[in-house]
């Protein structure tokens, strides 16, 4: 065998095994095609407490609030709490014309959400005691909660006898205002149909995804503790390295404005890449530990659901690009061995063009089945806004190589607030 030969089968083998790692993506993906899981209506109905982190959202936070109002659930059974946190407008004095209960906190040196919500649960312990609620729900001020979302998410919750935290579908209130929203939007609905809702029928757990999610109140009897860039990703680690799931609830819709420009963007996107790969070198080892870990006498088996979630913190994309840098080193010494470079950089050209196209066709057909698997919960669009979004979708998600490469070197990178509520104009009803 060649030297070529060597690099080729050695490279092949190695892709193929990173290929078996993360095929249980496609089993997820046809199942969340063909089935969702259902939950039965509960009379019961239990006491939560909302959690909202806001920073300047006076334009938006009025609204969110009024939809939890109107939601259909016994008002007697809910408590919004607002934290105000390093604001410099009427956040505050907006929520609490709305009825939450309002805490403010100002400390610019705490400026994730996390820092928030740590701030919060401690408030809340103190005055009213956590303990004293069933679950509490994590919310963006952004959002809105479409009328029946806390009752459907109350039975999910229920169902799963109120031990784990419960994740529901994110779509998007501004999904038609220009290519980028719709771009987020696609993004969302693909992780919510092909990741999200395929693990909840083969009973695996998923992961929380920003906010729109209800956890059991024990979880936070000791305070919050995930402060980082991404502490949705820290909090879903945690607890399954602790043996927990978290559940999806497929009819549970809510929805979340998406930035609209491309510097908002690329800060929004790069700042989810650093956290990603901050909780790979704090949780990986973590979550490896757990799977060897013998599940505890009488405890579900979780190992399957520790793996998967292990494997989705991986920098995918700069270990793509590693072994790409890798493959094009050892590709320039093949003169060395007595190859043709010329011939060598022609075939390694006509392959990489090949495999390129392949995947860009591939997520153009999977975003193309996308919209039409969900064209009952797409706003309005209209047609060159779909055709011009299903372009730029594989260049949307390519942009994570060069995100995952970047993060690796970014440093004191910190969470900036994304302005809500300049394209705002309709209610969500209106875009159906």
């Amino acid at each position: 065998m060649g030297y070529l030969e060597i690099v080729a089968t050695v490279f092949g083998a190695i892709w193929f095994i990173l290929l078996v790692m993360m095929f249980h993506y496609v089993v997820f993906s046809i199942v969340g095609i063909f089935k969702k899981k259902k939950f039965p209506v509960r009379q019961e109905k239990l006491r939560y407490g909302i959690i909202i982190s806001a920073r300047n959202e006076e334009n938006v936070i009025g609204e969110l609030l009024d939809s939890i109002l109107n939601n259909g659930y016994p008002l007697e059974l809910l408590q919004v709490f607002v934290v105000a946190h390093n604001c410099t407008d009427r956040t505050a004095e907006v929520a609490r014309s709305h009825g939450a209960t309002v805490y403010e906190y100002n400390n610019d040196a705490e400026r994730t959400l996390g820092f928030a919500y740590r701030h919060l649960f401690k408030q809340i312990e103190r005055d009213f005691g956590t303990q004293n609620y069933d679950g509490f729900f994590i919310i963006n001020a952004d959002n809105i909660l479409p009328e029946g979302y806390i009752s459907k998410m109350n039975d999910a919750f229920l169902y799963y006898d109120r031990k784990y935290a419960v994740t529901s579908y994110r779509n998007s209130c501004n999904f038609g205002d220009n290519t980028i929203s719709c771009l987020y939007g696609i993004f969302f609905l693909a992780a919510c149909r092909f990741e999200a809702r395929g693990r909840s029928v083969c009973n695996c757990s998923t992961r929380v995804s920003g906010t729109g999610y209800v956890m059991p109140a024990s979880y936070v009897k000791d305070g919050w503790e995930y402060v980082t860039l991404t502490e949705d990703w820290e909090f879903t680690a945690d607890e399954l390295a602790k043996g927990n799931k978290v559940m999806y609830c497929d009819d549970a819709e809510f929805f979340d404005e998406q930035p609209t420009t491309l510097p908002i963007m690329w800060r929004q996107r790069m700042r989810w890449a650093r956290g990603h790969t901050i909780v790979f070198f704090t949780r990986f080892t973590k979550l490896i530990k757990s799977i060897f870990t013998p599940k505890k006498k009488g405890g579900k088996d979780n190992k399957f659901s520790q793996y998967d979630i292990a494997v989705s913190i991986l920098p995918s994309g700069a270990i793509g690009v590693g072994l790409w840098i890798l493959q094009v080193i050892l590709l320039a010494l093949s003169p060395l061995f007595g190859y043709d470079a010329a011939k060598v950089w022609a075939l390694y050209g006509i392959v990489s063009a090949g495999a390129f196209v392949f995947s860009y066709l591939l997520t153009l057909l999977t975003g193309a089945l996308l919209m039409i698997l969900e064209r009952k919960r797409i706003p309005k669009l209209g047609f060159w806004r779909r055709f011009t979004s299903l372009l730029l979708w594989p260049f949307f998600l390519l942009i994570n190589v060069i995100l995952d490469v970047a993060s690796l070197f970014v440093k004191n990178l910190t969470w900036k607030p994304i302005p809500h509520g300049a394209t705002r104009k309709k209610k969500v009803s209106d875009n159906r």
